[in-house]
């Protein structure tokens, strides 16, 4: 007697594609273990350094011209401490406005320097300025004005700072007195008084 089609039919259709232990066990290692390599490969990519040159990162760089050491720079500097302290030694001397406007301006204040920006010896660019006073200069030296970035926080005090305004604008015309400290400026009044007394001591003395 011959099975029935139907039925066969049927019943392949509600055993489903496993029809023996074999097939189940293979059914449950891919399901287990398939997942597990895949996700091992995704976290070795993301932890390795070996990613491909083509990433997103990369060509923003290359984009805008960003160097992989400026990056590095800016990141560390993003990264600085808040309100960092500087100590200096207060007792120093300050450095000359020739030396400041040598190390610190003569890029864009020298020759041939920026457009715009008043050159040394330039008696012309330097006349309206010096027109302002030595205090406005030197708040825009300090503070920044216009093109030119803040000077003033830097690897020079206000002070040596506002020297090499005073060596900038008397090249160009000006009569400004150099800056000192308060304390050096009384000192040496102070000691040209007291060298003066024994002198006018020994000139009001009767000669022998």
């Amino acid at each position: 007697m011959s099975a029935d089609p139907h039925y066969q039919a049927t019943e392949e259709a509600h055993t489903g594609p496993i029809k023996n232990p074999k097939q189940l066990l293979l059914a449950v290692f891919f399901s287990f273990i398939v997942p597990i390599l895949i996700i091992v490969g995704l976290v070795s990519y993301v932890v390795s350094g070996n990613k491909p040159a083509g990433t997103a990162e990369g060509d923003n760089m290359a984009l805008y011209g960003v160097t992989k050491e400026a990056r590095d720079r800016d990141v560390a500097e993003r990264l600085k401490r808040v309100g960092s302290i500087e100590i200096r030694d207060a007792n120093r001397p300050l450095a000359a406005g020739e030396a400041v406007f040598k190390a610190q301006c003569v890029a864009c204040h020298g020759a041939p320097g920026i457009p715009g920006a008043p050159h040394l010896n330039d008696a012309a660019a330097w006349g309206p300025r010096i027109g302002q006073g030595y205090a406005t200069l030197l708040e825009h030296a300090l503070k920044g004005k216009g093109a030119m970035p803040p000077q003033g926080g830097g690897d020079f005090e206000d002070l040596e700072v506002g020297r090499a305004v005073v060596y900038m604008a008397n090249a160009g015309g000006a009569k400004f007195s150099v800056p000192d400290r308060p304390a050096a400026a009384a000192a040496a009044p102070a000691e040209g008084a007291s060298g003066a007394a024994p002198a006018a001591a020994a000139a009001s003395a009767p000669a022998k």
